[in-house]
C-alpha cells in the first residue's frame, strides 16, 4: 500500500546468534532427576525445552547483560530459567482444554507425545525447576537474586502471563484497542519485560532514568512481538511457524489483525519497531548492537 511504513528485514545473520547457542548449550546441560521412576516425566520436560526455537527470551536476558557490560555467561541461569518458563507456557496452551494444538517448534506437542496427563505434569516440572535454578545457580547477592524471583514470578502470575491467559480463554478482556493491549501485555509482555528487568535487578542498576528507558523498551519490546505474531499467524506457512498457522483464527480469538485488519497490523508494527528502537537508544545512548539486532529480527521475522 502506498504510503504504509516499512521495515528493512536485517540479513538473518544478523541476529546474534551466538548468544543462542550459548543458551542451547546451557540448557543441554540441565536435568531434573537421578531417579529411575521419574525419568519419563524428565523426558518429556526435555523433549519441550530442547525442542528447537529462536529462544528470544533468555537471548534478551544475555544481550542485557552485554549492554550493561557484564558477562553473558553470568546471567545463563537466569536466562534459562526464564526459558524454562516460557516452554511451560507452550505446553499448556497447547493443551485440549486451551488451545488444541498438536504442533509446536516443529514436533508433535508435548501432550500428543506424551499424553495429556504427564504434559500438565511437565509444565508444573518446568515452572517449579525454573525458581530452583534461578534460585541455586544464579550468581549475585542474595537480596539481587531474590528480587530477580521475585519479579520473574510476579511477571508469570496472576497479575502477568497467567492472567493474560486467563483474558483470553475467558473473553473478559475489555474491548477496543485498550483491552487488546491489556490482554497481550500480560500474556505475552510481561515476561519479555521480565527477561530484560530481572537483568537489571541482578546488576544492581540504579539510574532511575535507565531503568525506566529500559522498562519503556521492554515494554514496546512486548507489544511489537505480539504484533508481529498476529500477522504471521495468518501470513506465516506451518513449515516456517513450526506449528499450525491460523490457530488464532480456528479459535475465534482477538488479535491486532482481527481488530484492526491485516494492513493496519503491519503499519502498528512498523510504529512499535520505531517506538522500540528510540525507546533503546535512550537506555543505551552508547549503543547495544545485540539488543538492536534482537529488536530488528522481532519486526521483520517470518517465524
Amino acid at each position: 500500500m502506498g504510503g504504509e511504513p516499512r521495515v528493512q528485514a536485517p540479513p538473518a545473520s544478523r541476529y546474534p546468534d551466538h548468544l543462542r547457542d550459548e543458551v542451547e548449550r546451557y540448557l543441554q546441560t540441565l536435568r531434573f532427576t537421578t531417579e529411575p521412576g521419574i525419568s519419563g516425566l524428565e523426558q518429556a520436560m526435555r523433549y519441550s525445552l530442547l525442542a528447537p526455537g529462536k529462544r528470544i527470551r533468555p537471548v534478551l536476558a544475555l544481550a542485557t547483560a552485554d549492554a550493561l557490560g557484564r558477562s553473558t555467561s553470568w546471567v545463563l541461569p537466569l536466562a534459562a530459567a526464564i526459558e524454562l518458563i516460557h516452554t511451560y507456557s507452550l505446553i499448556h496452551d497447547d493443551l485440549p482444554a486451551i488451545d488444541n494444538d498438536d504442533l509446536r517448534r516443529g514436533r508433535a506437542t508435548c501432550h500428543k507425545a506424551f499424553g495429556e496427563d504427564v504434559a500438565i505434569l511437565a509444565g508444573d516440572g518446568l515452572y517449579a525447576e525454573a525458581f530452583r535454578l534461578l534460585l541455586y545457580e544464579q550468581q549475585g547477592q542474595a537480596a539481587d537474586v531474590l528480587a530477580a524471583a521475585a519479579a520473574l514470578a510476579a511477571a508469570t502470575g496472576v497479575q502477568g502471563m497467567v492472567g493474560g491467559q486467563y483474558l483470553d480463554v475467558a473473553g473478559t478482556a475489555q474491548s477496543g484497542a485498550h483491552g487488546l493491549q491489556r490482554l497481550h501485555e500480560l500474556k505475552t509482555g510481561r515476561l519479555i519485560g521480565a527477561s530484560i528487568e530481572c537483568v537489571l535487578l541482578l546488576a544492581r542498576a540504579t539510574e532511575p532514568a535507565t531503568i525506566n528507558a529500559y522498562r519503556n523498551f521492554a515494554a514496546e519490546l512486548g507489544v511489537l512481538f505480539q504484533i508481529v505474531d498476529d500477522i504471521l499467524d495468518v501470513t506465516g506457512s506451518e513449515q516456517a511457524l513450526g506449528k499450525r498457522q491460523g490457530s488464532d483464527e480456528r479459535l475465534g480469538k482477538r488479535t491486532y489483525v482481527t481488530e484492526f485488519g491485516l494492513d493496519r497490523a503491519r503499519e502498528l508494527a512498523a510504529e512499535s519497531h520505531q517506538r522500540a528502537r528510540a525507546a533503546l537508544t535512550q537506555a543505551a545512548p552508547d549503543g547495544a548492537t545485540q539488543l538492536e539486532q534482537i529488536t530488528d529480527f522481532i519486526a521483520t521475522r517470518t517465524y
